[in-house]
């Protein structure tokens, strides 16, 4: 399957509203520091929006995980790993 520049260019912007999220809840576990609402206000229009944002993102993410996840039947199986014996 051929990606498209928009496809990408979605991706890329996916993996950065993902990125974002994820480092914003990083900041509320180890500190309850809510990066978001420090710069754009507790739940402000502004706030609501990028929360927004990183949800479709992730979304997206989702969506499109088949693209550039390795499927099992290309790996011989079920994805699980089997070690071979030792002789």
């Amino acid at each position: 399957m051929e990606t498209t520049s928009t496809t990408r260019n979605a991706g890329i912007a996916a993996l950065v509203l993902a990125i974002i999220g994820a480092l914003n809840w990083l900041l509320v576990g180890l500190f309850r520091f809510n990066l978001i609402s420090a710069i754009f206000g507790d739940m402000s229009t502004l706030s609501r929006i990028v929360y927004v944002l990183v949800g479709l993102g992730g979304l997206y993410l989702i969506a499109s995980a088949s693209t550039f996840l390795p499927r099992a039947s290309e790996h011989g199986g079920t994805g699980v790993s089997r070690r071979q014996p030792v002789a």
